[in-house]
């Protein structure tokens, strides 16, 4: 359990009853929650209330949840920020949505309807990963710094979201092992099948090799281990 001070959680969702069964959920496990109930609020609370996390759904009024996370990262990239671990809550099971979300920086994504104990246990691990972040993984050509949160690639810098580098991180940390898709989901999204789709592994990957591979058709260094899973191939 993550203890407070310094844990505050700002909840943006326009039901009523969606808030507090959020919010009781986080208030359980220890944290302090702060609502908001429209886009436009929650922008304004990002700067009074100073939340370590926010659980940001995405069908708001006015201002959408995409759109809310779009201006906090372009405004985060604007003034220098670190990253605000942001995990978005969706009542729509749609791919477009989640492959959207986590393209803009989202850390997690949840579908409605979740359980309280998943809530609190995605936080937990989002958290974790921002305030003790692992040592820094170095394999020939590449080189993944968790406290800067930065990757190079035989030298040059690749630009990834947070799960992104999450999942680059964990597999240079273990050169030729190979995991399957659940091992994947377990170890970087603290998740399970029963709770999120293999498939945010397999569309990870996809993106993650478009952006670190000379051929991504082809891959040299992130193989696909037929029937069993990835491999990092140092």
């Amino acid at each position: 359990m993550i203890e407070p001070p310094g844990c505050r959680v700002l909840v943006v969702d326009d039901d009523e009853r969606a808030r507090t069964a959020v919010a009781w959920a986080l208030e359980a496990d220890g944290f302090d929650v702060e609502h908001a109930d429209d886009g436009l609020r929650a922008l304004d609370m990002l700067e009074s209330a100073a939340p370590s996390l926010v659980v940001l759904d995405l069908s708001l009024p006015g201002l959408g949840g995409l759109d809310v996370l779009r201006r906090l990262r372009d405004r985060e990239r604007r003034d220098g920020e670190d990253p605000l671990p942001v995990i978005i809550l969706s009542g729509r099971d749609g791919e477009t949505d989640r492959i959207v979300g986590l393209d803009l920086g989202a850390d997690d994504y949840l579908v409605k309807p979740f359980s309280p104990g998943e809530l609190a246990a995605r936080a937990r691990s989002v958290l974790r990963r921002i305030r003790r972040p692992p040592a820094a993984a170095v394999v020939p050509g590449v080189h993944v710094d968790p406290a800067a949160r930065e990757a190079t690639v035989d030298g040059r810098p690749v630009e990834l979201t947070a799960k992104e580098f999450d999942l680059l991180h964990f597999l240079v940390e273990h050169p030729r092992r190979v995991f399957s898709r659940s091992q994947l989901l377990r170890h970087v999204w603290a998740s399970n099948a029963g709770w999120q789709s293999e498939a945010t592994v397999t569309e990870h990957i996809h993106r993650l090799r478009h952006k670190i591979e000379p051929h991504p058709g082809e891959p040299r260094r992130l193989r696909t281990v037929r029937g069993a899973g990835y491999r990092w191939e140092p």
